[in-house]
């Protein structure tokens, strides 16, 4: 079985997903390009902030779960600072490998996904609604992740891979969304996702297309003009949902990408991850907020952290979350609040968070 981790390429052509078109576009070799110039060991990316006093620092966090950060992440960080909120979702800690005091350390699959897969790469968990991991690597390891160790090695390489799933899909007509996910699932090259939808559109009960993505936030070279021909050329309607945590993330090229998805009639919505130490301040929520309003991005969800092993110092107090949303109400428009939401094992819908009782206060240490 292949490490969570492990960077998964491309698949080789095969009559089921169609050659990329020859010569390779230059935005094909330009995302490709920056993804492998991404920094790979904590030290380099501790040399690349102005933070070598700490690469002395004993930390075997890596690896469990190795550092990758795109070079255009890492610049909009702020050099010389160890609490930049951009460099803590990144940089591996010995709190990763630390239970906090009272409570356990985590959960290796926190939502339960392996006991909601009905076929190879399919999670079937909401009504309407199935997820497939659509690519097993990401071009960021946030170190927040709830599929830090998720065993994509055994989820399809393939279209042909691919097909128990489809077939699946195509047997339940309950299902009218589909949800890629990964990973990440915008590390498909153009032609491989357009065979994926092509084959999808054949299931007449699908109507719609959810695609989550951090791509768009950390390596905005994804959003090539043939990404944005595959999106609209489908019969569904589609969406993006960006992950971003903190209003530093969505400058510059980032700004560009997502008026690129959006100018292509795209809705775009964001969901982010309440943090420590990383946006737990009406401030942070608010900035990121509005900065998402002011794109054009509606402001989607705010996640309280599902306990994986290795990121519960990463977890905030419910009472302080429903104490933010309470501010940002104060503060902002309806429509630029998300909705606080957490994921409970066996529910079938995520959980709003409207009282602490539903928030289930974390153990003590963690707050």
């Amino acid at each position: 079985m292949s490490p969570p981790w492990e960077t998964v390429p491309d698949p080789p052509e095969t009559p089921d997903f169609p050659a990329e078109p020859t010569p390779v576009s230059a935005d094909f070799k330009g995302w490709q390009k920056s993804l492998s110039e991404a920094i790979r060991s904590r030290s380099e990316l501790l040399r690349h902030v102005h933070l070598e006093s700490l690469i002395s620092d004993s930390c075997s966090a890596d690896q469990d779960f190795p550092v990758v950060v795109p070079l255009s992440y890492i610049r909009r960080m702020r050099t010389g600072d160890p609490r930049d909120p951009l460099l803590l979702q990144v940089l591996p800690t010995e709190l990763e490998n630390r239970a906090s005091p009272g409570s356990h350390s985590g959960e290796r699959d926190p939502t339960v996904d392996l006991a909601i897969k009905t076929a190879p790469g399919l999670l079937h968990k909401y009504h309407g609604r199935a997820l497939l991991i659509a690519h097993g690597s990401c071009a960021v390891h946030c170190r927040y992740c709830f599929r830090r160790h998720y065993p994509y090695g055994d989820d399809p390489k393939s279209l042909t891979d691919w097909q128990p799933a489809l077939d699946a899909i195509l047997s339940d007509n309950s299902l009218h969304e589909i949800i890629l996910s990964g990973g990440d699932p915008l590390l498909l090259s153009d032609g491989r996702l357009k065979g994926l939808l092509d084959r999808l559109a054949e299931i007449p009960h699908v109507r719609r297309l959810r695609i989550h993505s951090r791509l768009p936030i950390v390596l905005p070279d994804r959003v090539t003009r043939g990404l944005l021909d595959c999106l609209r050329g489908t019969r569904f309607q589609t969406f993006v949902v960006v992950h971003a945590n903190h209003a530093h993330e969505l400058v510059d090229d980032c700004e560009t990408a997502l008026q690129q998805l959006i100018r292509s009639g795209i809705p775009v919505l964001n969901q982010a991850v309440l943090l420590r130490k990383v946006n737990d301040s009406v401030e942070a929520l608010a900035e990121l907020c509005e900065r998402c309003i002011d794109l054009g991005v509606m402001p989607y969800y705010l996640h309280q952290l599902d306990r994986v092993r290795g990121a519960v110092h990463f977890e905030v107090d419910p009472h302080l979350g429903l104490q933010l949303i309470s501010e940002l109400r104060a503060r902002l428009p309806g429509y630029a609040v998300p909705r606080y939401v957490r994921e409970i094992p066996g529910e079938r819908s995520k959980t709003v968070i409207e009282s602490s009782a539903e928030g289930q206060r974390c153990p003590e240490g963690t707050g």
